[in-house]
């Protein structure tokens, strides 16, 4: 009987938290197709405000920031995926011991509140007498994106056969031609994985590059300052693009990932 009682209590659960969760979302996207733009009431359906983002000159703020934040995203995540892959093959070759040191502190940077990652990384660009700008931006992305890296590549790296390393050394190969060779085509579900979130945390991050950005403005930055002025329905249009573009992406990363960090 209590059994009985608890499984539609749970459901009911779940569907409240979905609710609570989703709800604003699907408002959001409902009103940026709202014909009068406007958030007293639904008046009809319409592309208008989809339009209006890509075609009105006012909206050319919107655009460049929107290039400024795909570049950043592109960019960071080719490179914290090379950085990462190659601190991964570095991280497992050590002792055990040694390695969870180095995991250890690598997991700082993603249990750090953002706040306290942006400030610092704030800091070190003013230390190194870096102009805030498209550069520090892109810094400041690698830096919080490698370790996402590091944990998405690692569990593959555990899933190889080392007999096949060993095995392309005594034939003759060089040790970096068999990890290009042999390792780097085993572990490429991880290192494509790693590249998809770095692009995905790039996209979405607001926090870190509000500190870093200067003058520059990405995506997120631009549409805090917007909404402080109030939200226009380019705004809602905006932002439920965006968010089709990083559920595609998360989709995908969940769809790739097959297996959870352990060593």
């Amino acid at each position: 009987m209590k059994q009985a009682f608890r499984y539609p209590l749970r459901k009911l659960y779940l569907a409240l938290l979905l609710i609570f969760l989703y709800a604003p979302l699907m408002v959001l996207i409902v009103y940026s197709f709202n014909k009068s733009g406007d958030m007293g009431g639904f008046t009809g359906f319409s592309f208008k405000w989809y339009i209006e983002l890509f075609t009105n000159p006012r909206n050319d703020g919107v655009l460049q920031a929107l290039y400024i934040t795909l570049a950043v995203a592109a960019l960071s995540s080719v490179i914290s995926t090379v950085f990462g892959t190659i601190a991964a093959l570095g991280i497992y070759a050590y002792r055990r011991g040694v390695r969870n040191a180095i995991l250890n502190i690598t997991y700082l940077p993603m249990l750090n509140p953002d706040i306290v990652t942006g400030v610092s990384l704030m800091v070190v660009m003013t230390f190194a007498r870096l102009p805030f700008g498209f550069l520090t931006l892109l810094l400041s992305h690698i830096g919080f994106n490698v370790p996402y890296v590091i944990f998405s590549v690692l569990p593959k790296l555990g899933q190889v056969d080392t007999r096949t390393y060993e095995a392309a050394l005594d034939l003759g190969a060089t040790p970096g031609r068999a990890i290009r060779k042999v390792v780097i085509p085993q572990i490429m579900p991880g290192i494509i994985t790693g590249g998809l979130l770095a692009f995905t945390l790039s996209l979405d991050d607001f926090v870190i590059s509000y500190f870093c950005s200067g003058e520059v403005q990405n995506l997120s930055v631009l549409v805090y300052s917007m909404a402080r002025k109030g939200v226009t329905p380019e705004l809602n249009a905006l932002s439920t693009l965006m968010f089709i573009v990083v559920l595609g992406l998360l989709l995908l990363i969940n769809r790739r990932s097959d297996s959870v960090i352990s060593f």
